[in-house]
């Protein structure tokens, strides 16, 4: 159960990477210059110190694991589940989250949407049956997520070195602290193990079908290791910015060699 948990957090984690890559077509692939150097003649991410060793683990996770375990459980449970469950489990399970919500955009000073939140967390609990209804989206108060992990990124706190977990996929060390901070807070930290087990399958489970849409664009890209890295860092740094990320410059070098790369990620506008 242990190994199933893990495997789902990792694919979430994978999905809500490449979900923002239309939102920085160029930014991504040019970030991974920018971010390494050339020793030797190789070039060196300094996020990746344990590359190697990371690109054994991801294909571990992605060829077997993704392949032959949760793409199968996946595609079943898009086909199966009733799509009114799904929806209210996906409002239930985003419900949880709202109290971290509350805590992180108070620590940014994001003290309106704090209060949103907050009006988000009441309503839906109450008059949304513990979640399972967005009334509060309907009211107008739309959801304000921030995570510990962002908040320590407001703060000036660095990533750490980039880690690809056996069966739980991309992670860093900002990202893991700030995960185990926000499960601290109520209602996540009195759930017990398997109602955490489910609420960390349905969010994985419904990001791994949307991740679908998309697996071509995995497959036919240059190294599927290197795009899934820099997804992950330009998701973080999107969601620490709140979106105002700003544009690289682009040599004619970069541009010639990633032309293919933002050619196929343009047919992702409007995901």
């Amino acid at each position: 159960m242990q190994l199933k948990t893990s495997l789902v957090a990792f694919i979430a984690i994978l999905a809500s990477g490449c979900s923002s890559l239309p939102e920085q077509e160029s930014n991504k692939q040019t970030s991974q210059v920018s971010n390494s150097q050339v020793e030797s003649g190789d070039t060196v991410d300094k996020r990746d110190p344990l590359e190697s060793i990371n690109r054994e683990v991801w294909d571990f996770n992605y060829q077997v694991l993704d392949k032959h375990v949760l793409r199968p459980v996946a595609v079943g449970y898009r086909d199966y589940m009733p799509l009114p469950a799904r929806k209210g489990l996906v409002n239930a399970t985003d419900n949880l989250d709202e109290t971290a919500a509350i805590l992180n955009n108070s620590l940014q000073g994001k003290f309106s949407d704090a209060l949103t939140s907050l009006g988000r967390f009441t309503i839906n609990s109450t008059l949304g049956v513990f979640g399972l209804f967005d009334i509060a989206s309907k009211l107008g108060l739309e959801q304000k997520h921030e995570s510990f992990e962002e908040t320590l990124g407001v703060y000036g706190v660095d990533t750490g070195p980039y880690l690809m977990m056996p069966a739980y996929g991309p992670t860093d060390v900002r990202t893991t602290a700030g995960g185990v901070v926000d499960g601290m807070y109520l209602p996540l930290s009195d759930l017990n193990i398997w109602a955490s087990v489910g609420r960390v399958s349905v969010k994985a489970l419904e990001a791994r079908i949307q991740l679908m849409d998309q697996e071509a664009l995995l497959e036919d890209s240059f190294d599927s290791y290197t795009f899934v890295k820099e997804a992950y860092f330009q998701r973080l740094e999107y969601k620490v910015k709140d979106g105002k990320v700003a544009k690289p410059q682009e040599s004619k070098q970069d541009l010639e060699d990633f032309e293919a790369f933002e050619e196929e990620l343009e047919g992702l506008e409007g995901l």
